[in-house]
């Protein structure tokens, strides 16, 4: 039974259209009851039943004054998702093991407040609930997990209500079409960055030290920029000490994904693991730095523009 349950779900997701915006009409909303409604329904049933063989009238009034709110709430309970309209934000790209946050606006043309409106990863499990003002716009936040690094999806959703007495389930499944990019985990505790390589044409005489930080430090002048104050020196001095930029610039860090690692020892993974820590650090202490992924490369640079395309770059390797 489980087997065929999930056959069923890919089988009516994969016929669902992928959109970024929905709006909830009668052809996407479904309703059922609930076991509360199944247990309502089977009430009235023995009522009327018991009121037409004992000739109760007080059974007759409360059987159908029941049955009528049970329809009202149907109605309304149905109608508390039909005409929303839901927009997905594009979710940024987050680090492998950690939870992608899906932001969803959900907006009412309605001039009264729809209560009661959860949304959800389909079959997580999770649900964040939600009223939505009238004629106004709520927004709802939605996590999931992915596990590898790389392009995925954003899974189908679900939203649903109860309201108003919870005897009817109406729900919608909707599959956006936005992707997130997943960044390798970075690793941990990672080695010292690599030393760096001596440029094209330039003194190759330059020292280098075994644990990434380039020689030429000066003392700090008003207007450098904080991400060249060399922050360990200056927690150990009195005085604040800044990077030589003529002397950094005669040399390049570059982050090699053959010397991130054995080809025995670490896989493919644990390397782009590495080299993901190593473009944090090295963008952490404002240096220059270039990636090196086999036939691919990502020519130096500094700042977050060129800390995103690295990491793309690592996603995608």
């Amino acid at each position: 039974m489980p087997n065929l349950r999930q056959r069923f779900q890919l089988w009516f997701q994969s016929r669902l259209p992928l959109r970024d915006s929905t709006t909830l009409t009668q052809r996407n909303v479904y309703i059922l009851p609930t076991r509360p409604g199944l247990m309502l329904g089977l009430t009235l049933v023995v009522l009327l039943l018991t009121s037409i063989n004992y000739q109760l009238n007080l059974g007759y009034v409360l059987t159908f004054l029941l049955t009528g709110s049970a329809v009202v709430g149907m109605h309304v309970c149905h109608g508390t998702l039909r005409g929303l309209t839901m927009n997905l934000l594009a979710p940024d790209a987050q680090f492998a093991g950690g939870n992608v946050t899906i932001n969803v606006n959900i907006t009412s043309s309605r001039r009264s407040v729809r209560h009661g409106i959860g949304m959800a990863v389909l079959g997580s499990g999770h649900w964040s609930w939600t009223d939505v003002p009238a004629q106004g716009c709520t927004k709802v936040q939605i996590a999931f997990k992915p596990e590898r690094r790389g392009v995925h999806p954003v899974p189908a959703l679900t939203a649903e209500t109860r309201f108003p007495l919870g005897t009817f389930r109406v729900w919608t499944v909707w599959r956006p079409a936005a992707k997130v990019l997943v960044y390798p985990a970075p690793e941990p505790h990672p080695p010292p960055l690599p030393p760096g390589e001596p440029r094209a044409g330039g003194a190759a005489s330059v020292q280098r030290q075994s644990t990434g930080e380039f020689d030429g430090v000066r003392a700090y002048r008003r207007g450098d920029p904080l991400k060249l104050v060399v922050w360990k020196k200056a927690a150990k001095a009195d005085e604040l000490v800044s990077r030589d930029a003529q002397q950094v610039q005669r040399f390049e860090l570059w982050l090699d994904l053959a010397h991130a690692g054995s080809s025995v020892t670490h896989t493919l993974e644990h390397k782009l693991s590495r080299l993901c820590a190593w473009v944090l650090l090295a963008e952490k202490q404002g240096l220059i730095y270039g990636l090196r992924l086999g036939g691919q490369e990502v020519p130096p640079g500094s700042g977050e523009a060129h800390k995103r395309a690295c990491l793309q770059a690592l996603a995608l390797a």
